[in-house]
């Protein structure tokens, strides 16, 4: 999920440089709301791992 927020990002740069100017606002836009949510699932995850204790099986 952070790689699309990444993704997002470049886009959104991409799009400034050459003057699309909406299509850089709406890419800023998702990229925000991307990397929030990957935080709040990151933070939900970190948070029941620690109250359960289990940890993720090894590879």
């Amino acid at each position: 999920m952070l790689g699309w927020a990444v993704t997002f990002l470049v886009v959104a740069l991409i799009a400034a440089v050459l003057g699309f100017g909406g299509v850089a606002a709406v890419s800023v836009e998702l990229a925000q709301i991307v990397f929030w949510v990957f935080l709040v699932l990151f933070a939900i995850s970190l948070v029941y791992s620690m109250v359960t204790g289990r940890r993720p099986p090894a590879p």
